[in-house]
């Protein structure tokens, strides 16, 4: 805060001080320096959906204000993007979360494994979005053999069939997903989830991985559904298309192959760092002595 006017624009993930008025954002402006801002999580109902109405009253509107004195805001799917236009935002642009290319790299297929394996892989406070489907993996297990391996900071968790838990790590997170066969992502089609931005499928994909996942948000997006993956929308369509997958493995390759193409052609770092590049450089959202870098291509969305 000491020191902005060193810079000609501040990037800000989300908001600097959550849960305290935008002093920090109206400085920026104040000071002649701007900010972008960036979500990929509806951080905005951190407010007007708050449980205490005296925050709702008092911060509702906090992220639209962010958003509306922003030089640009990033969005990472529509469901934000939407609100950063309805929040009266200037410029706009849409980025999907990414992988970098050279990290995940595609899992070799093995047409000879006898068992396969559904994996899940996430954090300690997302781990709730599995414990609804294990009853239904439960239920699979027993009419089809497969083995569920779940990565996140927990040692164990609550499932009748066979499991394995991993430790995940960032280091670590390519070797887990090659231990999969099918990556899954369920979630509740809540607003906060309507947020959300699918990374979880995108790091599946981008390792060759068929996927199943729920119709919410992001997932819509990146799941082609009888291309790459399949959207689920009920307890039986998760059982019917995790079944073809099990029992089908050219399926599964086809799958896996164009979920790969995808997130590799459309979901990459360098993918979005041209498009940011070209908005905060080529299109002078920036102070205008800034020199354009080399190497900047326009791309269609």
């Amino acid at each position: 805060m000491l020191t902005v006017w060193r810079y000609d624009v501040i990037w800000i993930e989300k908001e600097v001080f959550p849960y305290l008025p935008s002093y920090a954002e109206w400085t920026f402006n104040k000071l002649g320096v701007g900010y972008v801002v960036d979500y990929d999580d509806a951080v905005f109902h951190n407010y007007d959906k708050h449980k205490w109405p005296f925050v709702r009253r008092w911060m509702g509107d906090k992220i639209d204000w962010v958003m509306r004195n922003s030089k640009l805001t990033i969005a990472g799917n529509a469901y934000l993007e939407d609100r950063a236009k309805s929040a009266g935002a200037k410029n706009i642009l849409r980025l999907p979360t990414v992988v970098e290319s050279k990290k995940y790299t595609q899992k070799p297929f093995n047409r000879d494994k006898n068992k396969i394996t559904i994996g899940w892989m996430g954090s300690p406070t997302t781990v709730k979005y599995l414990r609804e489907l294990l009853p239904v993996l439960e239920e699979l297990q027993k009419e089809v053999p497969f083995k569920l391996l779940v990565a996140n900071g927990q040692k164990s968790i609550e499932f009748e069939g066979e499991y394995e838990c991993l430790r995940w790590s960032e280091e670590m997170e390519v070797d887990i997903i090659h231990q999969m066969d099918i990556g899954i992502m369920p979630l509740p089609d809540d607003d906060w989830e309507r947020g959300k931005c699918s990374y979880k499928l995108v790091q599946y994909m981008a390792c060759g991985l068929p996927v199943v996942a729920s119709p919410v948000g992001m997932n819509k997006e990146v799941v082609d559904h009888g291309i790459n993956g399949y959207l689920a929308k009920s307890k039986e369509e998760w059982k019917i298309f995790l079944s073809k997958l099990i029992l089908d493995t050219e399926l599964r390759k086809q799958l896996g192959d164009n979920g790969y193409d995808k997130v590799h052609t459309f979901f990459t770092v360098d993918r979005n760092f041209g498009l940011m590049k070209e908005l905060l450089f080529e299109k002078n959202l920036v102070a205008a002595h800034l020199s354009l870098p080399n190497g900047i291509r326009k791309e269609e969305e």
